[in-house]
């Protein structure tokens, strides 16, 4: 990603007594966790794939940094560290930040501490630069939390956003910064964070009736959301809209942001789907693949099916949404518009391919 530790590299210039008194004056430690619907995939205590990590001796690293505070995970502390360095830890950025988590100069001395034991504290040595990593971003959940209170705008999102655009630019816009590279960073670290999760078990679960409900009743209650691309989260509407009129700077959701946010809901938090209608359309059961007719006229859809379609050809389904029966969607369509109910039952998307699943 372009940009590379712009939040520590340069955002952090104040003083050190500034920075830690804002921290203190807007919550201390970990006041929000129960407040800001965790999800499993994301925040502390989800599980690790081990296997993903390309020097296994970060490991216990990575684990330990990722249980500081309930709304950082082990897989969000792994998916930082491959957007800002790609796991290289003597990276230096065009800014001077350095080290596999980017720290700044003017930065590093706040969080760095001689976590290897070994004397030696620097932000080129990964032990400490991880664990200075996770020091930072739950200072930084602290400091979000009245913004994502007033918002709306999830905390895991504002702490991503402040760690490359700076707290002041994220309490500045009281949400998201104006800036597109900030708006795609938070995306980007929770789509790189499923990679970095351990599996669920199962895609598909028990009790697949109120399972159905409650995903169509999350998906509903979102209802007139603008659309964002890239917008969605397990936590809830996230980026911020440009269009259509009356949205602007707020959150919302794309189409499988909509549907992994429901599906997490639904199954809650053992389901973390990944942020791609793409792959979406091939997890789960497969209740049917074929022309919009041929599916919706097998009688296999329930309630709660999640149905992805091939919008522009070539073999891609680069569109999802949740069935909710009589030929209707729940779904977030496209750019300038908002979540809205759709009829499935008309030529344009009976023509279309679809490949339906089901997640309960």
């Amino acid at each position: 990603m372009g940009g590379k530790g712009v939040w520590v590299g340069i955002a952090i210039a104040a003083p050190l007594a500034l920075i830690l008194g804002l921290v203190l004056l807007l919550g201390g430690g970990s006041s929000i966790a129960s407040s800001t619907g965790l999800t499993a995939g994301m925040t502390g205590g989800a599980a690790l794939n081990a296997s993903a990590i390309p020097d296994q001796s970060l490991v216990p690293w990575i684990e330990k940094a990722g249980s500081l505070c309930p709304q950082v995970s082990a897989p969000v502390i792994a998916a930082q560290i491959d957007a800002e360095s790609g796991w290289d830890p003597t990276a230096v950025s065009s800014t001077g930040a350095q080290g596999l988590s980017q720290f700044g100069p003017a930065t590093w001395p706040a969080y760095g501490q001689d976590d290897a034991g070994d004397g030696n504290v620097s932000p080129f040595n990964p032990p400490d630069a991880i664990m200075a990593q996770g020091r930072f971003d739950c200072a930084l959940a602290s400091a979000v939390a009245p913004i994502a209170a007033s918002s709306g705008v999830p905390v895991l999102t504002l702490i991503l956003d402040a760690y490359n655009a700076g707290l002041g630019a994220v309490i500045a816009a009281n949400g998201v910064p104006h800036n597109a590279q900030t708006q795609a960073y938070a995306p980007k670290i929770e789509s790189l964070a499923a990679t970095y999760a351990a599996p669920t078990a199962s895609l598909v679960s028990t009790g697949s009736g109120q399972f159905a409900q409650v995903e169509i009743s999350a998906a509903t209650a979102e209802m007139g959301r603008p659309y964002v691309w890239g917008g969605g989260a397990s936590l809830g509407p996230s980026g911020s809209a440009s269009a259509p009129a009356g949205f602007v700077g707020q959150p919302g959701f794309d189409c499988s942001g909509l549907v992994l946010y429901a599906v997490f809901q639904a199954s809650q938090g053992s389901i973390s789907l990944p942020h791609s209608s793409e792959i979406q359309a091939t997890m789960g059961q497969d209740v049917g693949t074929g022309t919009g007719a041929q599916v919706l006229g097998s009688g296999q859809l329930q309630p709660g099916d999640d149905i992805a379609f091939q919008m522009n050809g070539g073999g891609d389904y680069d569109h999802i949404g949740i069935y909710i029966g009589n030929g209707e969607m729940v779904a977030a369509p496209s750019t300038g518009d908002v979540v809205q109910i759709q009829n499935l039952n008309t030529s344009y998307w009976l023509a279309l391919q679809w490949s339906a699943r089901r997640f309960g």
